[in-house]
């Protein structure tokens, strides 16, 4: 039988490469190709003796050429925290909007399935809560995270046009804070900092009075969302993230706790814009894929705290 090819764009980024293995162990043919701006090498290298793997370095939002057939292209190359998309707002628009724009006439070429990593970031500070997938948002587009939550937006929005306009298989997903092994210690987002605050001896920083929720999924159970949102026949955008919710001052106490830490909390200015609340209703998920998180936050930070802790050393 031949196998499924299969485009992870942003493959050597945490969860594109998390992608590479899950797709290589249902015995498909892998591409994964990544600019490396935010992603890594070393997040594949355990991949690069495989015959069944390739590595394209190269920049979606450039003409995109794969040789071959392809049966599911998944677009998950963006910048995706505060840190990196601050920095390089004009690339982080570019991926959204013209990679996708790349990627899905490509889709349409070679008659490929094409799924989407969406955020909740498109709720922007939600004023809904849960959020659902019929809410529509709360984003200031001219604001210093409009340059990431208008991308996705309008990552949907292409996307949702090819598939009423052309008929493309089209798959949405919208990502809801995630963790796991191969996070960078240094993206800014909230669990790699304050573990890496704490192996390293320093004070905890949380923004604004620490009250602001977060809802944390562990990377295993997101991959195994996505896979199922993929294979099946779902159009509309799709939540997936874990909705047990947490206060960052909790969140803080407990990766002291958890890493033995001395560790104080200090409170800095809140960012403009920063959500005060997020927290996936996942009933959607649940109904029409079969899907809801099995591990619960303290099981994924165990493998994940023991990433952290070789990076640290």
């Amino acid at each position: 039988m031949t196998k499924k090819r299969v485009l992870i764009t942003g493959g050597a980024g945490f969860l594109g490469s998390h992608l590479c293995d899950r797709f290589l162990a249902e015995r498909c043919h892998v591409i994964a190709m990544d600019n490396l701006i935010t992603g890594s090498l070393e997040n594949i290298e355990h991949l690069f003796h495989r015959e069944d793997f390739e590595f394209y370095h190269h920049d979606v939002s450039k003409f995109v050429h794969v040789s071959g057939d392809l049966d599911y292209i998944l677009h998950f190359a963006s910048p995706a925290s505060p840190i990196d998309y601050l920095k390089i707002p004009i690339q982080t628009l570019k991926v959204g909007s013209l990679g996708t724009h790349n990627l899905l006439g490509l889709a349409k070429a070679k008659g490929a399935r094409m799924l989407i990593a969406s955020t909740s970031e498109v709720y922007g500070d939600p004023l809904v809560h849960p959020q659902t997938e019929e809410y529509w948002g709360n984003v200031n587009p001219v604001g210093p995270r409009g340059v990431y939550d208008e991308a996705k937006r309008f990552q949907e929005a292409m996307t949702m046009a090819y598939h009423t306009y052309h008929g493309l298989e089209t798959r949405i997903v919208r990502i809801f804070n995630t963790f796991g092994p191969r996070m960078r210690l240094d993206d800014g987002r909230v669990l790699p900092a304050f573990i890496g605050q704490a192996l390293r001896g320093e004070d905890l920083t949380a923004f604004g009075d620490g009250s602001q929720t977060r809802s944390f999924c562990y990377v295993d159970d997101l991959i195994e969302g996505i896979y199922r949102l993929l294979m099946s026949d779902c159009v509309d955008p799709v939540n997936i993230g874990n909705p047990d919710e947490i206060t960052i001052n909790q969140f803080a106490e407990e990766i002291i706790k958890l890493t033995g830490s001395q560790s104080k909390i200090i409170y800095k200015p809140l960012p403009k814009d920063d959500p005060m609340q997020r927290q996936p209703n996942i009933t959607k998920a649940k109904e029409v894929l079969g899907w809801e998180p099995k591990y619960s936050r303290n099981e994924g930070l165990k493998p994940t705290l023991e990433y952290f802790q070789n990076k640290v050393k």
